[in-house]
């Protein structure tokens, strides 16, 4: 590829990839795909992002559950761990959360049991494991935590499986809601604990943390006040409105890590707050075209 021609790319706004792989990497793409991926440099990340591989870290993505900069995949020999834990996370809160917003009438979480067991524990911690093995710290801290969660939530709802609910009086008596309330309490804390490591990332990476947060404060909080035989119903819906928005939001970054030029004639958009370090750098870029 000519110097004129990946000038004029520039032009266009897609940022250059330094040295050789950069002309290599626009040779090997189709038209079809550099359109893909002129799209994604415009929100930040992407082949045609302003990265050099060797040298620099690449930008906060929620797709890869990485809130800092973080090395570049492109010589990785791993998949991408983090679509299937988000994945897992998001439809197990999908259900429960609908529950505790009463769909359909139903009143006992029963049916979240195997998923929670099954797919939001099992197949989520695996991801996390797998998210420490490409040196993610923060997807695999995050990750095999609710994995860890789902998998102890399960064990309490297990019925004649580990009798805890029975051990504490039954679902119905105050020992058991105070330390089902207790319990969310302390998933509240660690939530904040991470939501503060993703203030410098993308929105939809930001939200995912600030709903779930929500969700555990709001459902702790509907425990704790309730009469002693049952949580407060307003609270406890609320709780799972928050839980639908913190489902939909691991979806959304869950996609953005699946969709690429090679599976997907489009790429999810993400935004970024402005203090982050791609928002300097598009505000930057911004003034001195003002001058």
């Amino acid at each position: 590829m000519s110097a004129n021609s990946i000038h004029s790319h520039e032009k266009e706004g897609v940022p250059r990839v330094s040295g050789e792989n950069g002309s290599a990497l626009r040779q090997q793409m189709t038209a079809e795909e550099h359109e893909v991926a002129r799209a994604a440099a415009r929100f930040g990340y992407g082949p045609l992002a302003e990265v050099n591989p060797t040298e620099s870290g690449l930008r906060p993505f929620g797709g890869e559950l990485q809130p800092g900069l973080y090395k570049s995949v492109a010589d990785r020999k791993f998949g991408n761990p983090a679509p299937l834990g988000l994945s897992a996370f998001a439809l197990t809160t999908f259900v429960l959360s609908a529950i505790n917003m009463g769909a359909h009438d139903i009143t006992a979480p029963n049916i979240v049991v195997a998923l929670a067991f099954g797919y939001g524990g099992l197949v989520q911690l695996c991801a996390g494991m797998w998210e420490m093995a490409v040196g993610n710290t923060f997807g695999a801290t995050a990750l095999s935590s609710y994995g860890g969660f789902w998998i102890a939530f399960a064990i309490v709802l297990t019925p004649g499986g580990f009798d805890i609910a029975e051990s504490l009086g039954g679902a119905t008596s105050w020992n058991f809601n105070s330390s089902m309330g207790i319990f969310l309490m302390g998933w509240f804390i660690f939530t904040t604990i991470l939501l503060f490591c993703t203030l410098k990332s993308t929105v939809a990476f930001f939200c995912l943390f600030f709903f779930l947060d929500l969700t555990f404060l709001l459902l702790g909080i509907s425990y704790l006040q309730g009469d002693g035989t049952a949580p407060v119903a307003s609270i406890q819906k609320a709780g799972g409105f928050f839980g639908l928005l913190s489902a939909f939001a691991a979806w959304y970054n869950a996609l953005a890590g699946i969709a690429d030029t090679s599976n997907s004639f489009f790429i999810i958009p993400v935004a970024h707050f402005p203090w982050s370090p791609t928002g300097k750098t598009r505000r930057a870029k911004s003034d001195r075209e003002t001058v």
